[in-house]
């Protein structure tokens, strides 16, 4: 559990900072969020003239699916926490604080523990990654039989249609197979480049 005593902290002058590793830790996230890998990292607590701030950097991974081929990954994330929290019982004289000026404020329990298990909780959800992918250059699945790209990027169809967008590229492929234009320049450019030169070409005329 992501809980730290802060009894000796409150003890020490305002300014007073520990820092506690945190190590295999384990946390139930949500129904559709599922960790993949323990919460590594490190907390550090200050303490303040009222309260005691709290900062982490965690690193875990999550399960996910591949949002193009959808198979099983795994994805790492790193969250920070920022938290402030307040004592709920006065450290000198043992009182309940009273709540009502800052009701949703993060506490402290009545045994001065600060429990960060719903800060982590909430910044490992709002983490997860909306589209991920198991790597970059991932190809997705066939539009027609649901065929893993990745496995076979030439993967076709007999007597699939082109893709009209991808149209002009089958046109401009022929042109070099007549063997009329020269590479590296967009076929309309070069027959009105063809078109001026014979017309500006002078005429040998018999004598």
């Amino acid at each position: 559990m992501l809980t730290f005593n802060v009894a000796g902290l409150l003890r020490s002058a305002p300014g007073t900072t520990r820092t506690y590793p945190v190590r295999g830790e384990q946390l139930e996230i949500a129904e559709d969020v599922q960790l993949a890998a323990p919460i590594e990292g490190e907390v550090r607590l200050t303490r303040t003239g009222r309260s005691v701030l709290a900062g982490a950097e965690l690193t875990t991974a999550l399960e996910e699916t591949c949002s193009r081929c959808l198979q099983p990954m795994v994805a790492p994330i790193t969250v920070n926490l920022q938290e402030e929290a307040l004592p709920s019982i006065d450290f000198e004289t043992g009182v309940p604080v009273d709540f009502s000026a800052e009701p949703d404020a993060l506490r402290l329990d009545e045994h001065h523990e600060l429990d960060l298990s719903e800060p982590a909780r909430e910044a490992i959800s709002l983490a997860q990654p909306i589209a991920p992918l198991h790597r970059p250059d991932c190809r997705g699945l066939c539009s027609v039989c649901g065929f893993d790209l990745n496995a076979d990027p030439g993967h076709l169809h007999e007597g699939e249609e082109i893709d009209p967008r991808l149209a002009a590229l089958g046109t401009w492929s022929s042109e070099r197979s007549d063997g009329r234009p020269e590479a590296g320049e967009p076929p309309s450019r070069r027959k009105s480049t063809d078109i001026t030169l014979h017309q500006g070409e002078p005429h040998n005329q018999e004598e």
